[in-house]
């Protein structure tokens, strides 16, 4: 991804982890397309269809599969071509398999100065070392003037938890300054919202969607390492250069005109000018009460993008279910990757695990499907833009093909494991839905176990492209292989998980002759059980109790 939640998802996909002989060499591409053109595919989830499913896709053929390039068009071909091999039916606009998603590249000209005006002076911070800023309206120039700040904490309300930073507050044409994470903890405090696990609420993207409901003119959000769960050259890196979006009409949530994060030195001089002191309002912003507190300073701003529009696809197919075809189980995967860059030595980020794995998971699932199709209707959507900010989900849920209402669940499938069979799943965002409950009755019949991803208080559950369809209210599945190794153990998962980490979103993102397909292949059949439990079925899972998402389940399925 583009965003800061791109890289920082690096530490989820640790247990996504890669082979444990990182000198093995890659395969080669020409064999690859030869093997996919001879291949006969089984019916049956199948470790040799995986594999020339995942190296056509990640050869260098494919260029790295990047959207709007000659790569994309080779990718959604494939897709489209394995969809009609298996007998899926064209989910996408107007009888195709292809749904076009239309996108925006906008360029914030890194030129730009935010003014601070306080205490009778003006301070200007510098794009990139001191602050980044940008704008997600289609607009070429934005500009703020003497615009008051105020401080929200973390701008977060919600009303199951019983918390509002905004209660009373009028901050239309105003300022507000954020903190990152959900309140709780910077303070260690285990009984505000979820304790150290990170929720929706504590997501950069939710603040400033917040920010837009209420009015505000801009929004800034203070950078802490361990808050963000990544270090400030994140932020300057992914803010830098062309951000990706939808058109603001194809978008359900508000924008707000400009947004953008500050350094937490910028911010502890700016409270400073205000007689306050950043530490002193970290701790009242994690008490239950707390009231936003204005800051005697304006802001002014000219920022101009340079902005231009184009456009991508999702794929499609799905398997009409044979007696509720109208209720649909959705298997999701991302198809992009980070293309093909200039330079010397290898330059195709081939994205062999991330996402070329979810994307042979979801076909070969399709065909387990196919040769016995259930009452309910499957769908199998292989999205685009993900690495730029979860976008071909997002449309998906706002132009869906199939009602989100009648949709049952959603199991998402992003950078599986290749280190081999594992004795636990990785339930990423455990917790959350009683999708949860039907995972663990099939694990245990593989005699796994359950468990939460290694860093909650990073909120990875918010970071792939199920959290679209969370949002909307549909309850969703992220889950994998764990690092608990059959061989192994634990140690020689800490080392696949380590190895990966030096590929991801790099050109060593290949496959190679040590991967172990072993695993992946029962991972597939734990989530086709999974799915085959919905489409079979005619219950409706949902939240837990407490879980931001359940209001709009109950509201989605009042009606049904």
């Amino acid at each position: 991804m583009r965003s800061p939640l791109i890289l920082a998802c690096a530490g989820s996909l640790l247990l996504a982890a890669c082979s444990r002989e990182p000198a093995a060499p890659a395969a080669d591409p020409a064999a690859d397309s030869s093997a996919a053109a001879e291949h006969t595919f089984k019916p049956e989830i199948d470790a040799d269809d995986l594999r020339v499913l995942v190296s056509t896709l990640a050869s260098d053929e494919f260029e790295g599969r990047a959207p709007g390039s000659a790569g994309e068009d080779k990718t959604v071909e494939y897709i489209k071509a394995q969809y009609e091999r298996i007998g899926l039916k064209p989910g996408g606009d107007n009888d195709t398999y292809f749904q076009t998603v239309p996108m925006v590249e906008t360029t914030a000209d890194d030129t730009t100065v935010l003014r601070l005006d306080s205490n009778g002076s003006t301070r200007e911070l510098k794009f990139g070392t001191e602050m980044v800023l940008g704008t997600r309206t289609g607009q070429a120039e934005v500009s703020v003037k003497d615009s008051e700040l105020v401080f929200v904490g973390y701008g977060v309300n919600a009303p199951e938890q019983d918390w509002n930073d905004y209660a009373g507050l009028d901050v239309k044409g105003k300022t507000v300054v954020i903190l990152v994470n959900d309140p709780g903890f910077h303070a260690n405090d285990e009984s505000l919202f979820d304790g150290n696990r990170m929720t929706y609420y504590g997501r950069w993207t939710y603040k400033f969607e917040e920010a837009a409901r209420q009015g505000a003119a801009a929004a800034l959000i203070v950078h802490d390492d361990e808050g963000a769960a990544y270090g400030w050259d994140v932020v300057k890196n992914s803010w830098s250069g062309p951000q990706f979006d939808l058109r603001a009409e194809d978008d359900p949530e508000p924008r707000i005109p400009a947004q953008g994060w500050i350094t937490g030195d910028v911010a502890r001089q700016l409270f400073a000018d205000s007689g306050l002191e950043l530490q002193e309002m970290y701790a009242a912003a994690n008490r239950r009460g707390f009231k936003a507190v204005p800051l005697k300073a304006k802001l002014s701003f000219d920022l101009r993008s340079t902005v231009t529009e184009k456009s991508s696809r999702n794929v499609i197919g799905y398997l009409p279910g044979t007696e509720a075809p109208e209720e649909t189980v959705i298997y999701l995967a991302h198809w992009d990757h980070l293309g093909k860059h200039e330079g010397e030595g290898d330059t195709i980020y081939n994205g062999a695990v991330d996402n070329a794995t979810g994307v042979g998971g979801i076909i070969e699932i399709a065909e387990k499907f196919a040769a016995q199709p259930p009452r309910r209707s499957v769908v199998f959507l292989a999205v685009t833009l993900e690495e730029s900010g979860l976008l071909g989900s997002k449309y998906y849920v706002a132009q869906p093909s199939f009602p989100l209402e009648k949709t049952v669940g959603v199991i998402n499938l992003d950078a599986m494991s290749v280190a081999g069979r594992s004795r636990d799943v990785v339930v990423t965002g455990k917790g959350n839905s009683e999708l949860e409950d039907i995972l663990l009755t099939h694990a245990g019949l593989q005699q796994r176990s359950l468990v939460e991803e290694g860093n909650p208080a990073g909120g990875f559950y918010f970071r792939s492209d199920h959290f679209n369809f969370a949002k909307a209210g549909v309850p969703a599945l992220y889950a994998k292989g764990g690092g608990d190794l059959v061989e192994g153990g634990s140690e020689a998962g800490r080392a696949s998980s380590e190895e990966y980490a030096r590929r991801y979103h790099q050109p060593g993102d290949e496959i190679h002759d040590g991967w172990r397909f072993d695993g992946m292949v029962e991972d597939l059949d734990l989530l086709h059980a999974v799915g085959q439990d919905l489409a079979a079925g005619s219950t409706w899972p949902n939240w837990y109790e407490g879980n931001p998402f359940k209001a709009a389940r109950d509201a989605q399925r009042a009606g049904q």
